[in-house]
């Protein structure tokens, strides 16, 4: 029996569309326009490409599905994750080195970080934010000390990741690498603002409400143009030079997440907009392109601010603790939902339980004693107690043997009532984004499966799997999304 390929099973449903998402040259009669540089998709990874493809001399359209440009990197906290001493950060009083830097993100950045992308990222990373400050972004000279992220305040610089705590802190020199821009709220918006500006005045053609429907491919494999369609019909576009895909991750895709990261459907937050639906990533593997570590998410469970919290102990449904409270948030949640299956507790006590800022929380239980708490939340007798006798008693002490945390939150668990914060999934808000993408090399070239770069194609931000292949960071998308945009619309334009 001949199977219909224009019919695909329910079963495979969320990749049906993949072999429409290509064309062959030799079936195109006409093209519409011609560009040397076509970007699919404007957040900041878009814009960067634009920009740098555009100053290079090239000629750029940029298809945006939505209304207008921004994307994600709009609705963000806008931070950019850079080092090695950058202007900044010797401003702030802070020594670092790219290699400081590479330690900390090789350390973090896994399992199976990338080191020929986390090498020149760490490496470029000082030009990297002048050319990010040239284009109008501004950065206030000064450090917010409460880390990971400044949400009352202008401040410029944090620790916006686990860099200053265990046990990083024992591998690499901490230093705060996260760089915000200069305002109060509304800083991813403020960062899209000025990049924008950016690409309109290097002379970008803009197209909004523009899908890409198909890449064009020549009988040699090379992507040679794209089919974009609005409410205006169908167009086909021929990139001279090359098509770079910046067109963000696939949270918003619940087919996809099923299918390749299943323990992100257990958040209740997609942080993303509807369009992070997987297109950019399809398009890739529709000609030949390689996706890899598509299992890999960033898990913020935002129990901080406010600080005090960080006093508990989290506990798992044994009653043992897993990780050092002062851990960023995004290591917090990474920890409870992939290692604990998403269920645990932060057990406090009534001097330093205050009710989180940014999301409501559950008590599962409260007790006069830790006894009476453990039985309240159906632990093993003894379980809770034991764990927290050890904890306390080290903590009288300033020390902490088995997670280490830091001193300023050592403090024994010992004025009732006590209270556990539930964290099951079912229960709190953890936070999601898809880490997993295509495959790049350093120049922003998406790679075939056979390790070759596919020619006149080029991919940068979400729509790749960037230098977090998990352990991320605060401003990490953004990150490497302007850094591999940068390189990705130079590349495109020679």
């Amino acid at each position: 029996m001949e199977i219909d390929r224009r019919r695909p099973s329910v079963e495979n449903s969320q990749m049906t569309d993949i072999e429409f998402l290509r064309r062959e040259e030799r079936d195109i009669d006409h093209w519409d326009v011609a560009c040397d540089v076509l970007v699919v998709g404007f957040g900041c990874a878009g814009a960067c490409a634009a920009v740098e493809a555009a100053e290079a001399g090239a000629s750029v359209i940029v298809a945006e599905r939505s209304g207008g440009p921004g994307g994600t990197s709009a609705l963000s906290g806008g931070l950019i994750y850079l080092g090695g001493g950058t202007s900044l950060q010797r401003a702030c009083g802070f020594e670092d080195t790219p290699g400081e830097m590479f330690k900390y993100m090789m350390a973090a950045c896994g399992p199976d970080p990338d080191e020929s992308l986390i090498g020149p990222y760490c490496e470029h990373s000082i030009e990297h934010f002048e050319w990010i400050a040239k284009r109008g972004v501004p950065f206030k000279t000064s450090f917010f000390e409460a880390a990971h992220e400044p949400f009352h305040s202008d401040d410029g610089l944090t620790f916006s990741g686990s860099e200053h705590v265990h046990p990083f802190n024992e591998i690499a020199t901490p230093a705060p690498r996260g760089h915000i821009p200069q305002s109060v709220r509304n800083k991813g918006s403020l960062l899209m603002q000025r990049l924008i500006a950016a690409a309109e005045g290097a002379g970008v053609d803009t197209w909004n409400q523009s899908r890409c429907d198909a890449l064009v491919v020549a009988s040699d494999g090379r992507v040679v143009g794209a089919v974009i369609s609005s409410f205006e019909g169908e167009r086909l576009v021929r990139a001279k030079r090359g098509v770079v895909l910046t067109a963000g991750g696939f949270i918003y895709n619940d087919e996809m997440v099923a299918r390749y990261a299943p323990l992100l459907r257990k958040c209740k937050h997609k942080v993303g907009t509807e369009n992070d639906d997987g297109l950019g990533i399809r398009l890739g593997l529709a000609v030949g392109a390689e996706a890899i570590r598509m299992d890999a998410g960033d898990v913020s469970l935002a129990l901080f601010p406010p600080n005090e919290l960080r006093k508990g102990i989290f506990v798992n449904r044994y009653g043992q603790r897993y990780l050092n409270e002062d851990a960023y948030m995004g290591r917090a949640g990474e920890f409870t939902l992939f290692h604990q299956d998403g269920r645990g507790y932060l057990i406090v006590d009534d001097d330093c339980f205050v009710r989180p800022e940014l999301f409501e929380v559950e008590l599962a239980g409260v007790g006069e004693t830790i006894a009476e708490l453990e039985a309240e939340i159906s632990l093993a007798t003894g379980s809770l107690q034991s764990t927290v006798d050890f904890y306390n008693r080290y903590a009288a002490r300033g020390d902490d043997p088995l997670f280490h945390k830091g001193e300023n939150y050592l403090t024994p668990l010992s004025t009732p009532p006590f209270g556990a914060i539930d964290l099951d999934a079912e229960n709190s808000i953890y936070s999601a984004f898809t880490l997993g993408g295509l495959r790049i090399n350093a120049d922003g070239e998406v790679l075939h499966a056979s390790g070759n770069a596919i020619p006149g194609l080029f991919a940068a931000g979400r729509t790749t799997s960037g230098i977090a292949k998990q352990g991320y960071s605060s401003g990490m998308s953004i990150g490497d999304g302007t850094f591999f945009g940068r390189r990705a619309g130079r590349r495109a334009a020679r």
